[in-house]
């Protein structure tokens, strides 16, 4: 049976996982480098090389007392361990938000924004949510199959509902995008509107909707082009994830490899600094969470395809080194974008690299709307 009460967590690493983390890292095997060394064909042993390095000397403790500066919870939502950052603002007329992260992400891609975003010093405040999506961060194990992304957006408006919350709006990026957009179609009762950083519309093969094309939307063709060049890991994690699993559970260095979106998503724009990359990462390693993670492509490749329409109000920043929305694309999948933005500079995760820019841009959206 689902036991839906809200337990406190705290995130509190044995001595002995550090030990055996630290272990590993010293005993690390780099792969034979490529010819050039370089991104061409994957992570690099010079980058490799630094991060490890870098990795041992990580103080996980400090980073857990950052992690832990925020009240955690846990509750079952549908069978499955729902782990969850709850920040209530200070100010009284704050609005309930969820905060959905990428992948390889988890509900720490948040830190850096919840003061902005919970109790800023002016503009509107927000009470923040930050869940870890079921397979992902302390939201494990992943006790069945099914867990798409529109299960999964299920499970936050259940959620919602389970912290008093009547009316919520969401924001999400890659992943958490995607199911940010699920909560809009499923529409439920209360809910706000979402602001995402990416809408992922691709052509669907009329030729009219080239016409309305702008010069900037062929170069963000031209950046889908390269990602589906380079985006090996979609297939992989879509297809044989536990196949992938079995090398990133028992090898740090694999996982960190594997994580190389951080880095190389922008095609060498990214500006995640690498302490934001070791902290991503050591909640994967420490959480276990590499099978739940890759096995979430799988659960939506699985899922029936669905051509229904987003109405619930949208918005949308574009950042200048990630995926570019194409707004013709877009207006046809979501048919109430209300607010549309574009940042000079900035990338795929843009939460760790300008969390001012997208906390900003979360407020304009949502004073809009109220």
């Amino acid at each position: 049976m689902t036991n839906t009460s809200i337990r406190p967590f705290r995130v509190e690493i044995a001595q002995a996982e550090l030990d055996d983390l630290t272990d590993r890292l010293a005993r690390t095997r780099l792969p034979q480098p490529a010819p050039g060394d370089d991104w061409a064909t994957g992570t690099p042993n010079h980058y490799l090389r630094e991060a490890v390095a870098a990795w041992r000397a990580f103080d996980w403790r400090a980073a857990e007392e950052r992690i832990n500066a925020h009240p955690h919870f846990v509750t079952d939502v549908d069978g499955q361990p729902i782990h969850f950052i709850h920040v209530t603002s200070p100010h009284p007329d704050a609005t309930p938000l969820l905060l959905l992260h990428t992948y390889p992400g988890s509900s720490v891609d948040y830190l850096g924004m919840v003061e902005q975003l919970a109790n800023p010093a002016e503009g509107q405040a927000f009470n923040l949510v930050i869940p870890d999506a079921p397979g992902f961060g302390f939201s494990t194990p992943v006790t069945e199959s099914g867990w798409n992304s529109a299960r999964t957006a299920r499970a936050y408006d259940t959620l919602m509902r389970r912290l008093g919350y009547d009316s919520y709006g969401a924001h999400g990026s890659d992943q958490g995008a995607v199911i940010a957009r699920e909560l809009g179609l499923l529409a439920p009762e209360g809910f706000l509107g979402l602001h995402v950083l990416q809408l992922f519309s691709f052509p669907s093969g009329d030729p009219a909707e080239f016409e309305r094309l702008e010069p900037s939307d062929y170069a963000g063709l031209e950046h889908m082009k390269w990602f589906q060049k380079v985006g090996g890991y979609n297939t992989m994690n879509a297809s044989r994830p536990q196949t992938v699993a079995a090398g990133l559970s028992d090898s740090p260095l694999g996982l960190l490899a594997y994580s190389e979106l951080f880095t190389s998503f922008g095609n060498g724009t990214s500006l995640v600094p690498l302490e934001a990359v070791l902290l991503e990462v050591s909640v994967a390693w420490f959480a276990n969470a590499a099978a739940g993670m890759t096995r979430s492509y799988y659960e939506n490749a699985e899922a029936p395809e669905s051509t229904a329409v987003n109405a619930a109000p949208t918005g949308v920043a574009v950042f200048a080194d990630d995926f570019q929305t194409i707004k013709a694309f877009a207006e046809r999948d979501n048919s109430a974008i209300v607010h549309w933005s574009r940042f000079d500079h900035g990338g795929h995760f843009a939460a760790l690299e300008v969390p001012e820019l997208v906390a900003g841009d979360i407020r304009a959206f949502f004073t809009a709307l109220t």
